[in-house]
């Protein structure tokens, strides 16, 4: 068997100690390349060797390949593996090992090429007479014109596009011109190619996907197929395998499609190739993607073969190891990806940092991340935390244990999916498999609309005991040390009263609430008095490590909750999923400066338009003195390759506007500023 001595991973996080892993397990040294804002990643600590190649532009950092080349080279590298993401479908990059002598651990150029731009690949797939979707292609000027030919709504997608970036639907001709400069514009920024095209969009289809392995020596398998349906801004967020749409004659056809795919491009390595399936079990090509894939782990729990390591074999130049016969499908396997997104707020992703970060403990289950602990979710790379996979014998049994790891998963300090993806898997349209590629846009509102409920059928007065027991009980006592002041001074029974405040981000409101602790003794029995309510309140334990804590309320109904700070007097407490954010009002936030609270004053004024997270400015519509209406889009502002459309949150005038183009912002920066309202100003507009 021929294998490498040593790869440069050029990628970051989990996919990187992914990769990581299985050269491990051949016995291949590594080489990690991190910016200097991943300097704590798992990544950096998990590889033999691991160099900062910059700050934290990705142009100078991940996605640049001189750096990279010269580095493998530097360090004796024999192979490089991209990941996915970043170059793992640059041909140039293909191009650059080549002409080093480094193995590129993928598909050829030729294939890359061929199949990573979606119009040339369209030409290609109707060359050898596989079904796809009607389309129209050609300049961006002449889209506009061309786009007539097929109805309504239509699907703007970039040629170089991939992981759900660079996609628009568009529903009526008024909303085509900004769509199609917006994706363009997207597509250039995301991929380096503006090119873009127009095709059919299908009405509530399933996205299935086929897994397969080729080599250099014209082998090529597939490993079955995935069920990708749900989605969110047209990327995936749960998959499964096998797919619980598709019966075997399609199944077999849709493989018998994708293998001819690969043979006919001489694919050399995992690649992946997606179909659209119509409610009649029709298919259609969607797209190749040249690398391997986020959603691999479902195909590697139900088919027992390592995907990464198959990868690394074909590419140091071994033979397909894997016959079709042989190869077979055993269980059902389901994966969430875990983001830091807010779902309740259109999905906008969530940096920050964490205050709490425990993962499930179950040994049957797996977790794919590039973190280990409460960090910082950076705004400028995807907002993926990790994946959570789980197998059972059939995919009853593997919703039931994925929605109990989802319930041990506990991320406070930003807004995550979790308890989203927790609702999907008790949803009756899920488990029936009633689903779409329309899924989350149908079930959204529904779904968040029982997460709140659930979070207001919790009393207040939960939370805020338990917060109020973990501030008191030797909170951050992780040494072992008594840091709790009043054991010194002796038990008390005189009370005192605190007021505490719960903050609702959704509806930015919050609400004060007073207590009253009456009475605490030397076995942990508490009296706490919420207006003409009395509760007697019996402390059963916590645990540093997870910071759960929990509570006996009346003398029987045990009470477990996770309590984590954010800054001193303020945290999040975690009761049946719900997280409250929650203040005392008689700490001291230390994270509060004094400019902080005189420009508290001003927020949500009205006057002043921030972005809601840090960003680059990259199109600004508004003018000085323009009037404009509530609803208008002012500024466009990408981060977390998204772009962000900042809209007038009143009507009124432009006073001033504070960026152009190109400028990194954050989300404290007033980027526009309206005049203040006055009647005269009002009866103008009017």
């Amino acid at each position: 068997m021929k294998l490498f001595k040593k790869i440069l991973i050029a990628n970051r996080g989990e996919i990187a100690v992914r990769i990581m892993k299985s050269a491990r397990s051949l016995g291949i040294k590594t080489v990690a390349i991190y910016a200097q804002a991943d300097n704590d990643s798992i990544h950096v600590n998990y590889a033999d060797e691991a160099y900062c190649i910059g700050e934290v532009d990705l142009a100078d950092t991940y996605l640049n390949i001189e750096k990279i080349i010269d580095l493998a080279i530097k360090t004796g590298c024999d192979a490089i593996h991209p990941g996915y993401g970043f170059l793992a479908e640059n041909s140039k990059f293909v191009e650059a090992c080549d002409v080093q002598n480094i193995v590129f651990i993928g598909p050829n150029a030729a294939s890359m090429e061929l199949m990573g731009n979606k119009i040339q690949a369209r030409k290609f797939i109707e060359s050898i007479k596989i079904p796809q979707v009607d389309a129209v292609i050609g300049a961006a000027k002449t889209l506009l014109e061309k786009s007539k030919k097929i109805p309504f709504p239509i699907l703007i997608k970039a040629a170089a596009g991939g992981g759900g970036k660079g996609m628009r639907i568009v529903r009526s001709e008024k909303e085509l011109k900004n769509a199609l400069e917006a994706t363009s514009r997207e597509a250039k920024s995301y991929f380096g190619d503006g090119d873009i095209f127009i095709e059919k969009y299908l009405e509530n289809p399933r996205h299935i996907e086929f897994q397969i392995l080729g080599d250099n020596f014209g082998n090529v398998v597939h490993l079955f197929d995935r069920e990708c349906s749900i989605q969110r801004r047209h990327q995936k967020i749960i998959e499964e395998a096998p797919s619980p749409t598709i019966d075997p004659e399609l199944r077999q056809r849709m493989g018998e499609a994708a293998v001819r795919i690969g043979k006919e491009t001489n694919y050399n390595s995992a690649g992946t190739i997606e179909f659209l399936v119509d409610r009649d079990k029709n298919f259609y090509f969607l797209e190749m993607n040249t690398r391997i894939q986020v959603e691999h782990p479902v195909t590697e729990f139900t088919t027992g073969i390592d995907l990464v390591t198959e990868q690394i074999l074909i590419a140091a130049g071994n033979k397909l190891r894997l016959k079709q016969e042989d190869l077979k499908q055993t269980g059902h396997a389901i994966e969430c990806r875990i983001y830091a997104e807010d779902p309740a707020n259109n999905f906008l992703p969530s940096p920050g940092k964490m205050s709490l970060y425990v993962e499930p403990r179950d040994s049957e289950i797996r977790i794919d991340t590039g973190i280990d602990k409460d960090t910082v979710i950076k705004s400028f790379y995807d907002p993926m935390i990790s994946k959570l996979i789980v197998h059972a014998e059939n995919r009853e049994k593997a919703i039931q244990k994925m929605e109990k790891a989802l319930s041990e998963y506990k991320i406070h300090g930003i807004a995550t999916n979790i308890s989203y993806l927790k609702k999907i898997m008790s949803f009756a349209e899920y488990k029936i498999n009633r689903i779409s590629t329309h899924f989350c846009d149908d079930h959204t509102a529904g779904i968040i609309k029982e997460i709140n409920e659930m979070k207001k059928s919790i009393p207040a007065s939960l939370p805020i005991m338990a917060f109020f027991l973990y501030s008191f009980r030797n909170t951050g006592n992780r040494n072992g040390m008594n840091t709790n002041v009043w054991d010194y001074i002796g038990y008390w029974r005189n009370g005192t009263s605190i007021t505490f405040e719960l903050f609702d981000r959704i509806n930015e409101t919050s609400e004060k609430q007073e207590i009253r602790v009456k009475t605490y003794n030397e076995k942990g029995i508490y009296k706490f008095i919420f207006g003409n309510n009395e509760f007697v309140v019996v402390f059963k334990s916590f645990d540093y490590e997870t910071q759960k804590l929990e509570f006996y309320l009346g003398g029987e109904s045990l009470i477990t909750a996770y309590v984590s700070e954010k800054n001193s007097g303020r945290g999040f407490v975690e009761i049946q999923n719900s997280v409250f954010e929650i203040a005392r009002h008689d700490i001291l936030d230390d994270s509060l400066s004094l400019k902080d609270i005189e420009d508290s004053s001003l927020h949500g004024s009205g006057n002043s338009i921030k972005s809601p997270m840090p960003g680059v400015v990259i199109k600004i519509v508004a003018k000085v003195g323009q009037k404009v209406k509530k609803g208008e889009v002012l500024i466009v502002v990408e981060a977390m390759k998204m772009e962000n459309s900042l809209i007038a949150p009143r009507d009124g005038i432009i006073e001033a506007i504070n960026v152009k183009t190109g400028d990194q912002v954050d989300g404290a920066t007033s980027l526009i500023i309206l005049e203040e309202e006055s009647e005269e100003l009002i009866s103008s507009l009017e």
